[in-house]
């Protein structure tokens, strides 16, 4: 028995939904694999106070630092994501991506960029030692992540991200600046006395 056109048009539309679904199917892991690997990525540590004298040289720039963490076995592509400060001072990736399992350091001063190091060539300090708020966003301006120290609350979510925290006062407060991270630590101690500079670095 002959099919009728409708009854043929109808089986081919069928066959070219199925077909749709197969391909659908098949491109989610790829999709859900890319939002893990971005949900995984982290501000993991700040030095906010570069050791030794605020002289504005390369070396004391380059010793202020963030490092962004990601802890999928996936890479992420950062290109276009934006670290920035609580006064707005922003640092934009390029053609830069984070392999798996990996970390970069964001620091203030000028230098090379590596898969490794990146450099914000400022000639100035990005970040206040005493108090400030490290925030990463992706392409798309979402929250990736942010840390706080500082602060009369001890800085964000009591003190850095989700415990521990940079915590202290001036420069004659004690603590050191490093250690610390995600899920507690952080910054004891913390800021230099004296003046600013604008866009909320070293006070």
């Amino acid at each position: 028995m002959t099919s009728s056109p409708s009854v043929s048009v109808r089986r081919l539309a069928a066959a070219a939904l199925a077909a749709g679904a197969l391909v659908g199917a098949a491109a989610l892991p790829a999709t859900a694999a890319d939002h893990a690997a971005r949900a995984s990525v982290e501000i993991s540590r700040v030095q906010a106070d570069s050791p030794g004298l605020d002289d504005r040289s390369a070396r004391s720039l380059n010793n202020e630092w963030v490092e962004i963490t990601n802890h999928d076995r996936h890479g992420v592509n950062l290109d276009g994501w934006k670290l920035s400060n609580k006064e707005g001072q922003t640092y934009t990736f390029r053609h830069y991506r984070l392999a798996g399992h990996a970390t970069v350091r964001v620091h203030t001063g000028k230098g090379r960029d590596t898969a490794q190091d990146v450099y914000q060539d400022r000639r100035d300090y990005a970040w206040d030692n005493r108090s400030d708020t490290a925030t990463l966003r992706n392409d798309h301006r979402r929250l990736v992540d942010d840390k706080s120290w500082g602060g009369r609350n001890g800085g964000h979510n009591g003190g850095g991200h989700n415990g521990g925290g940079h915590g202290g006062g001036g420069r004659n407060g004690g603590g050191g600046h490093e250690g610390g991270g995600h899920e507690g630590g952080g910054h004891e101690g913390g800021g230099r006395e004296g003046g600013g500079h604008g866009g909320g670095g070293h006070r």
